[in-house]
């Protein structure tokens, strides 16, 4: 019996291995034999690579149906401008296959320029399940459309200027597929629509920054209308002035048609309300099952906390201060709203527990753009988006005078380069679980990470020098 089980495992290891060396590379860029994306969308087969030179492909429109793509701009962002056009009056990208990957694209200007549909995307997905990766979508109708089945994960990505102006086109847009994931995202200055809405029957919306700021008018930051199971922790959630809705996140809206537990888990989130008009932070319908909110900050005068009474509402620990300038948050007028050394908010929180098996407490926070860090208690947990640190975050500024980083794609090596602080500054790559892969010391100005047989996706460059860091996302291929 034995030796029939080790053949049978034996036999499937070797179709496994077979079918996956029939997957296929495919290379598409001004100097390849495949000029276009869409060149090579009919010619892909089930688990096959597609590899986008950096640049601008302008009309280039097409669609997947394969299953288990991956979708990756090499060099830098593949850039797709649709120049107002559409692959079946629906999107830059229409997928149909499922469990696909899409990385380092950017996507824009997928606008109905006849204006008979009003609801173009970057990409519109048909198919079941979708990951993308460090991707921009912005000035389109939509960012991303659709969904109906499988689970979407959204990371390290952008999503910026989407929206028809009518408030029916979203920054994104997801349907009925079982989960969806949003990490480590900026989304701002949706048109009209909302920043994010899902009707996803399970909601995960973890370490985001989500945003009018100065000059937005989108509707809804969080728009989650037919209820489910939503955890939000962790994220910056600013309403601005010219704001078109009141509300800032509305959960159950159009009724709790998903699939229960309607619950909804509202954790070490920092709010701010910026409207100058009364203003509405979290709405749910009198049939939600459970309502959670633990360690959030809310501020901006004036405002309401809650709108509706859930059957079970479980709240502590909370700061709720009109005044924003009373909450000790580093800067309102850039948005950073990591914590003073003076903030009330330090050392205030409670253990949030569990959403059954789901751990609520944060062990990340936001790092502008689109990235994040390890969060570490000190002490007791600090209530909002971020603990308080007495280091310095430094992101896409010279905080560290003259740094600069060089990604090599040729001899595939990260240099960084230190013409100050010659003698401390150190260096630590972390993946994108948080884990540190490499860490050393500059030598001559300069630190060098080979990172040739390394797995391809998105890593961070922490630099330490005088207790001030600096930290940088970079993509390897």
């Amino acid at each position: 019996m034995k030796k029939k089980i080790i053949k049978y495992l034996l036999l499937a290891l070797l179709v496994c291995f077979f079918a996956n060396s029939d997957a296929t590379v495919w290379q598409v860029g001004a100097s390849k034999t495949y000029k276009v994306p869409s060149a090579v969308s009919g010619l892909v087969n089930k688990g096959d690579t597609v590899e986008i030179d950096a640049g601008t492909y302008t009309a280039d429109v097409c669609y997947w149906s394969d299953d288990s793509l991956l979708l990756k701009g090499v060099g830098g962002f593949a850039h797709l401008n649709a120049n107002n056009t559409a692959y079946g009056r629906k999107a830059i990208w229409v997928i149909g296959g499922a469990n696909n990957i899409v990385e380092n694209i950017e996507f824009s200007h997928c606008h109905d320029v006849p204006a008979l549909d009003l609801n173009w995307a970057g990409i519109r997905l048909e198919g079941s399940g979708l990951t993308i990766r460090n991707c921009y979508f912005h000035d389109n109708d939509n960012g991303i459309l659709g969904g109906s089945a499988g689970d979407v994960l959204i990371e390290f990505s952008e999503f910026s200027y989407n929206g028809y102006g009518d408030g029916y086109s979203h920054n994104i847009y997801i349907n009925h597929t079982n989960s969806l994931t949003v990490r480590y995202c900026y989304f701002h200055h949706a048109k009209i629509g909302h920043e994010l809405k899902s009707r996803s029957h399970k909601n995960y919306i973890l370490y985001n920054r989500i945003m009018n700021e100065a000059t937005g008018t989108a509707s809804r930051e969080i728009d989650l209308p037919n209820g489910g199971l939503a955890i939000i922790i962790g994220n910056l959630i600013q309403q601005g002035p010219n704001t078109d809705n009141s509300n800032i996140l509305g959960y159950g809206a159009e009724g709790l048609t998903n699939n229960p537990p309607h619950q909804l888990y509202v954790v070490n989130n920092s709010f701010v309300n910026q409207r100058g008009a009364n203003g509405v932070f979290i709405s749910v319908p009198g049939t939600t099952e459970l309502l959670k909110l633990y360690n959030n900050i809310f501020t901006g005068s004036p405002y309401t906390v809650l709108s509706g009474t859930p059957v079970t509402l479980d709240s502590l620990a909370n700061l709720i201060i009109p005044n924003s300038a009373n909450v000790g948050l580093d800067s309102l007028a850039i948005y950073d709203y990591n914590l003073k050394s003076t903030s009330v908010a330090i050392n205030k929180g409670r253990n949030p527990g569990y959403a059954g098996t789901f751990s609520l407490k944060p062990d990340k926070q936001y790092l502008h753009p689109e990235n994040f860090m390890p969060r570490i208690n000190i002490d007791s947990i600090d209530v909002g988006a971020y603990e308080y640190s007495p280091a310095t975050y430094a992101v896409e500024n010279n905080i560290l005078k003259n740094v600069s980083f060089y990604n090599d794609f040729i001899n595939k090596k990260i240099i960084v380069n230190f013409s100050d602080n010659k003698s401390s500054a150190s260096i630590f790559i972390y993946d994108i679980f948080g884990r540190i892969i490499y860490s050393g010391k500059n030598t001559n100005g300069n630190t060098v990470w080979n990172y040739n047989g390394f797995p391809e996706g998105v890593y961070f460059v922490k630099v330490i020098a005088n207790n001030k860091e600096y930290i940088k996302k970079v993509v390897v291929n």
